[in-house]
């Protein structure tokens, strides 16, 4: 049987399904873990990310369950949201891949200003100080801002020193899987239309 057929379009989709439940789970994982360990204090961001995990795992088993059973509807409503996912994550990692450092600047400046936990696990992991300027009488969770005898950077010299390739690499993954995800919506547009061959012909619809 040709690799375009019933047989291998199903088991190219359900190894692009298990694919996704595999990083779900690793999102939630990685989430779980940062909040236990208590490397990330700022629920919003670990829900956040939890919150994308169950989407995913949501969406990949529902594809796994269409393909499987070869359900119409669920494989319908599946390439849609497939589809819409897709355009917005290539959306996304082409403007990171397009922001110049004073959008970078800009956009992880007001980041900042919207969080004082963030602004807590970012002073406490780089060791730096206020996003622009060091605030001698405010509060810093940096270990330099304690003693006397150190001096604390400021952050935003700290972040956009790595901004550009942080955003390089998550613009080329979200690259990468937005084009396995219009791959799978062309996988199950062709698999809805291809004919169970262990089937009787009027079952098919």
């Amino acid at each position: 049987m040709v690799c375009g057929g019933y047989i291998c379009t199903k088991n190219a989709l359900c190894a692009l399904n298990i694919l996704y439940v595999l990083v779900s789970l690793l999102l939630i994982g990685v989430a779980a873990w940062g909040k236990w360990f208590d490397l990330v204090s700022s629920i919003r961001v670990v829900a956040a990310v939890i919150g994308v995990g169950i989407f995913l795992f949501i969406v990949a088993f529902a594809g796994l369950c269409g393909t499987l059973k070869h359900h119409q509807i669920l494989l319908f409503f599946y390439m849609m949201i497939l589809f819409i996912v897709f355009i917005v994550q290539f959306c996304i990692s082409c403007a990171c891949l397009a922001l110049n450092k004073d959008q970078q600047n800009h956009l992880l400046e007001v980041g900042w200003n919207k969080s004082e936990a963030t602004q807590q696990d970012i002073e406490k992991t780089l060791n730096c100080c206020g996003y622009s300027k060091v605030d001698n009488n405010g509060t810093c969770a940096a270990s330099c801002f304690k003693d006397p005898s150190l001096s604390c950077f400021t952050c935003s010299n700290i972040i956009l020193e790595y901004a550009g390739d942080v955003l390089r690499f998550v613009g080329g993954i979200g690259l990468f899987f937005s084009f396995t995800e219009i791959l799978g919506v062309w996988l199950t547009y062709r698999f809805r239309n291809i004919k169970d061959p262990r089937s009787n012909s009027g079952a098919f619809l």
